[in-house]
């Protein structure tokens, strides 16, 4: 309030300044250190800051309520009524400013309307600023909760599943087909054992437990995914993966990386050999820049609800608030991802 009204007074003296001007006259800066002076206008901030303490609180209120624009517009017009009446009043029976006693009748009750009418109008667009300010947060808090509660059932799923395929069993399992099938089919062996890495990872109690995992096992994870592929179509997918940088120590959001290098492999052109799948992974000290840029499939497109994407962008916002980038651009012939994290 007190900087809206040293910017009122700021409006005053230079329209003040402004009309001495066009008249002729000197303005008469001794008037604005006069005692009187200077004792109306705090009278005036005082009156003013109390106006605005209950009327912000009222409109307030009535944007929670989302009451209908008759019960605005009432606390409105009995706000600026108050507020004419305090300056009638306070002219007509203090009168500690002399200027104010000089201003012609007319023109001073012209100018105590519109006073009026304008505090009124303040109060109600700042409540109204305020509302969209705290609905935007009060909705980003819901998105998070429910978001945290979409992580903690997706937890719990996976418990359940470790639960039923007992982790150990599976990788005995798997190694025991790893080693019956050397004999027989080098590919085949390898394709076992990078599905056992997989699941390994999958399955990995740091994952579950707070939603981080080694940076390293996640540019693992998508070698693995990457490889699999490989096996899938016969080794014939373009594929250019670089990481660049040290990766030791250092910790990320699980699933991540992967989600969006599988969405590539979901919806891109895996066979063209001009245009490949580029992954690029640069580690500089705790930053992280990742990039995943594939050409577009022709043909008929798989359907995607874009869940994915959006629910790694809300992973990011709760484990790195500001300090995180994505950048998404959906060219024409291409669609390039580009993450970036500035503290790991």
């Amino acid at each position: 309030m007190l900087a809206v009204y040293t910017f009122l007074l700021l409006l005053g003296l230079i329209a003040s300044i402004t009309a001495s001007a066009s008249e002729g006259k000197a303005y008469e800066w001794k008037r604005m250190f006069d005692g009187h002076h200077l004792s109306s206008q705090f009278i005036n901030l005082i009156a003013i800051s109390i106006f605005f303490y209950f009327t912000l609180n009222l409109f307030h209120e009535l944007f929670l309520k989302k009451k209908s624009w008759i019960s605005f517009l009432r606390v409105y017009l009995i706000a600026s009524i108050l507020c004419v009446l305090f300056f009638i009043a306070k002219h007509k029976g203090i009168k500690i400013d002399p200027y104010e006693s000089r201003m012609a009748e007319g023109m001073f009750y012209f100018a105590t309307v519109m006073y009026g009418l304008f505090y009124g109008g303040a109060s109600l667009l700042l409540a109204y600023l305020t509302y969209l300010s705290d609905e935007k947060k009060r909705k980003k808090i819901l998105e998070e909760q429910n978001l945290q509660l979409q992580i903690e059932k997706s937890s719990a799923n996976l418990n359940f599943l470790k639960a039923q395929i007992n982790p150990h069993f599976l990788h005995n399992t798997l190694n025991f087909l790893y080693a019956k099938s050397l004999p027989y089919s080098g590919e085949l062996s390898e394709g076992i054992l990078t599905l056992s890495d997989i699941m390994r990872y999958a399955l990995s109690e740091t994952n579950a437990r707070d939603g981080r995992a080694p940076l390293k096992d996640e540019i693992e994870h998508v070698w693995n995914v990457i490889k699999i592929n490989q096996l899938r179509f016969n080794n014939t997918l373009n594929v250019e993966f670089t990481v660049n940088g040290q990766t030791d120590g250092l910790t990320i959001i699980s699933f991540v990386l992967i989600t969006i290098v599988e969405n590539a492999f979901k919806h891109g052109d895996l066979k063209n050999q001009e245009a490949p799948i580029e992954i690029n992974v640069q580690v500089k000290g705790n930053k992280l820049k990742f990039s995943c840029r594939n050409k577009k499939k022709t043909g008929p497109k798989e359907l995607s609800t874009g869940v994915g994407l959006d629910n790694i962008r809300k992973r990011l916002d709760i484990a790195y608030g500001d300090n995180y980038h994505l950048d998404i651009k959906d060219e024409p012939g291409f669609y390039t991802t580009e993450l970036t994290i500035d503290k790991l």
